[in-house]
């Protein structure tokens, strides 16, 4: 392949969020269209070499670069907004004259930041081999809450709120009651208003109008923010019959006699 042939092309990323917020990134220093999706120019990123093989090992690859794109910010990257995006690598023809080629595809793992710059892994589809196969035992179930090995129907179980208050560190007061005691705790919040939107965080335990969240929100609470919450389980099985009447699909153990049972005695 001459020289004048390289030239022509150049690297570039499709990165999705969990969000739906798709942005494309190329090391050319103009902006490219492919797709329908505008790659804007970041000469700044670079990536590691892409480790691709015929074996089970996983592929992985390293792309760092500046904090400089108004697309990729400190403040979201710490965040979390950009954790578990699917990513696409490409090299790409900017003349136009031939297809773009793949390189390798994943989703972003480590974001490590440093002095005016990150770095961040990603982890390609190898990487799911690294998975546990079989499930150990637990006293606790092994499913979530309205899974396809639970089946609890979450029709209901999802409402919306406004944020009314916020104490400044992990704790919300919303504008409506929780329809049962700790109905959100073991949940899910949904941010869809206000600087955090977009994110999700967990929520430890509900009363009433509060809630207790298991780390402050990224950004301030401001006025009085959009939020969907999904109510949880504490996966005993005294929740799951009592609650929810759903202890045959209850995925887990409790009546299993745990490793204690060797060091007990008479009278212990």
């Amino acid at each position: 392949m001459s020289g004048d042939t390289l030239t022509g092309w150049v690297l570039c990323w499709r990165i999705e969020r969990r969000d739906g917020v798709t942005i494309g990134l190329t090391g050319h220093d103009r902006d490219l269209w492919r797709d329908g999706v505008l790659y804007r120019a970041a000469p700044g990123l670079t990536p590691s070499a892409i480790l691709r093989g015929d074996g089970l090992d996983p592929e992985g690859m390293e792309a760092s670069g500046a904090l400089t794109s108004a697309a990729i910010g400190e403040r979201d990257l710490i965040a979390g907004r950009w954790d578990g995006a699917a990513v696409a690598v490409m090299a790409v023809d900017w003349t136009g004259e031939a297809a773009p080629v793949p390189l390798g595809e994943g989703v972003i793992g480590a974001v490590q930041l440093g002095e005016g710059g990150f770095s961040a892994e990603l982890r390609g589809v190898g990487a799911l081999l690294e998975r546990p196969v079989a499930e150990e035992t637990s006293p606790d179930c092994r499913a979530t809450l309205g899974d396809r090995r639970c089946r609890v129907p979450m029709a209901g179980r999802r409402r919306f709120a406004r944020v009314t208050g916020w104490d400044g560190e992990a704790m919300l007061t919303v504008d409506a009651v929780e329809p049962v005691a700790n109905a959100y705790g073991h949940g899910r919040l949904v941010w869809f208003g206000g600087a955090n939107a977009g994110l999700e965080a967990a929520v430890l335990r509900s009363e009433g109008r509060q809630l207790w969240l298991a780390a402050a929100p990224a950004f301030a609470v401001e006025g009085t923010p959009l939020i969907e919450l999904v109510e949880g389980c504490d996966k005993r099985w005294e929740s799951c019959t009592g609650r929810f009447g759903n202890g045959v699909h209850f995925r887990g153990e409790p009546f299993l006699p745990g490793i204690d049972l060797l060091t007990r005695y008479p009278g212990a």
